[in-house]
């Protein structure tokens, strides 16, 4: 493998392109050549919909190439867009192999006959793949993080949050429960499921946000609680109240929701462990 299929930095045996698209039409007539070659070997491999190829990630990446620049952001950014677009991996990958064999033989009639993705600059081809999928990934890291009916996030996170902070209490030589506590809203045995389970859980998780909103983690345990992890003090439970207060105006307000106007509403010590902090999770989500 020559110099210029390594580097990607030329795409002939001449000066860099950059160089000798000195002006701005020249320029625009190299990037064109460059997108329309890669285009065509891109669509001769397998490149299933033509009409979903040209993006303005293509053109950075051609750009990057003509100027001689680092090509690795440009093609993070296309693999990201591909990700989104929904073209899958094997696809992505093909269609940068497909730009390589343009670089290395710039002069063939037919480069997709040179396609090859084993013989392509490991670097680039990592750069490109991870992008792609933690573009892909995102939609399920997002889910995994936040509830879709309240927005307030999840059992699982919650767990993950506290065990970062009895590491820290570990570290610091304290007591977790010294300084934090757990608040738990849970909606009345009046709101058994249906409907009125799930209207009465956007109301309370919208309550609970508009009380606690310095930072505290908010969270959903099971099918009708939310909890709210938050410091310790005189405050607390006064906000404590008022959640309680607000629920009940709201509810009172809308005949569908008085069931919910009696919501359940506690305060748990965190226990010694984190062991035992997700073992009372559990219970009070039952």
């Amino acid at each position: 493998m020559d110099a210029r299929a390594t580097g990607w930095l030329k795409h002939s045996a001449g000066p860099p392109i950059g160089e000798r698209a000195s002006t701005g039409a020249a320029t625009d007539l190299a990037l064109h050549v460059l997108r329309h070659r890669w285009r065509v070997a891109s669509l001769a491999t397998g490149w299933r919909f033509p009409s979903d190829w040209p993006i303005p990630e293509v053109d950075d990446v051609c750009s990057s190439i003509l100027e001689g620049s680092d090509v690795t952001d440009a093609l993070a950014k296309l693999g990201r867009a591909r990700a989104a677009a929904g073209a899958g991996l094997p696809e992505t990958l093909s269609d940068l192999a497909a730009l390589h064999a343009v670089l290395v033989e710039p002069d063939a009639e037919q480069p997709e006959r040179l396609v090859d993705a084993d013989t392509m600059p490991s670097r680039l081809l990592r750069v490109t793949a991870l992008a792609w999928a933690d573009a892909a990934l995102e939609p399920i890291h997002n889910a995994e993080v936040t509830d879709p009916l309240t927005g307030l996030t999840t059992t699982a996170y919650l767990r993950t949050r506290l065990g970062e902070m009895y590491r820290r209490a570990q570290h610091d030589h304290r007591i977790l429960d010294a300084d934090y506590a757990l608040l738990t809203v849970s909606l009345g045995a009046g709101v058994a499921s249906g409907w009125s389970r799930l209207t009465s859980m956007v109301l309370v998780a919208d309550v609970v946000r508009g009380v606690f909103d310095s930072g505290e983690t908010l969270a959903v345990l099971g099918a009708s609680t939310v909890v709210v992890l938050a410091e310790r003090g005189d405050e607390l439970g006064t906000k404590a109240v008022l959640v309680r207060r607000l629920i009940n105006e709201r509810a009172s307000a809308d005949p569908a929701l008085r069931a919910v106007s009696q919501p359940r509403i506690r305060l748990a010590r965190l226990p010694a462990t984190h062991e035992r902090a997700c073992e009372m999770l559990a219970r009070l989500s039952g």
